[in-house]
């Protein structure tokens, strides 16, 4: 009876013996995190180990980690605007090095459409809704600043910019640019108008000796 007992105790403690290295073995579990869309890398994900008291870690800002685990380790990845993923480590692992490539999901919230009011405070709306002198729409307002009224009120009094001083200087030197070769006399000076003018005194006295 003795032996049968201590032949179990043995056997007891080989089996215990077998599996304790494997529920401590310890695995580098590295990977890079992407979007499951558009195949582009999600940084600063928060990495939590279920099954190691949350022990949490995050990626860096290229969705690469790198981590120490245990086989059948749970662990949950989880970033803002992407739906929670969970994997689970691998039992049998020949190494002692673990490679994934984590693929998230993008989450869609719909939110309530928010429109936008003219007022810049609840008093400011409380006083011209008593009055009823609402304040216009976006498209009002654009209509108005793009009116013909409005255009050529700015016309006359904002002052020019820089491109329509540069705009006016081009033409101006092109334009003397163009008449330089041209002389301009002065017709005081000319002899043939003199003459012209003095044609004309003479056909208007003629024309009154006539009559």
């Amino acid at each position: 009876m003795k032996y049968w007992g201590a032949l179990f105790c043995i056997f007891f403690s080989l089996a215990a013996f077998a599996q304790k290295p494997v529920q401590q073995r310890l695995i580098q579990f590295s990977g890079i995190i992407t979007d499951i869309d558009s195949v582009s890398v999600i940084p600063y994900v928060t990495i939590t180990n279920i099954s190691n008291k949350n022990q949490r870690i995050a990626a860096d800002y290229r969705g690469y980690f790198t981590m120490i685990v245990h086989p059948s380790d749970t662990l949950l990845f989880t970033a803002i605007g992407y739906k929670k993923f969970s994997t689970i480590i691998p039992v049998i692992n020949p190494d002692n090095k673990y490679t994934a490539m984590v693929k998230m999901k993008s989450e869609v919230i719909n939110l309530p459409t928010v429109r936008i009011f003219p007022w810049a405070t609840t008093e400011e709306f409380t006083r011209e809704f008593l009055s009823m002198k609402l304040a216009d729409d976006d498209m009002a307002i654009a209509k108005k600043n793009l009116s013909r009224e409005s255009i050529n009120g700015m016309i006359q009094t904002l002052p020019r910019d820089g491109q329509e001083i540069g705009s006016q200087n081009y033409r101006y030197n092109f334009d003397r640019m163009i008449n330089k070769n041209m002389v301009q006399t002065n017709p005081l000076l000319n002899p043939f108008a003199w003459g012209k003018l003095m044609q004309q005194i003479f056909d208007g006295d003629k024309s009154r000796g006539d009559n």
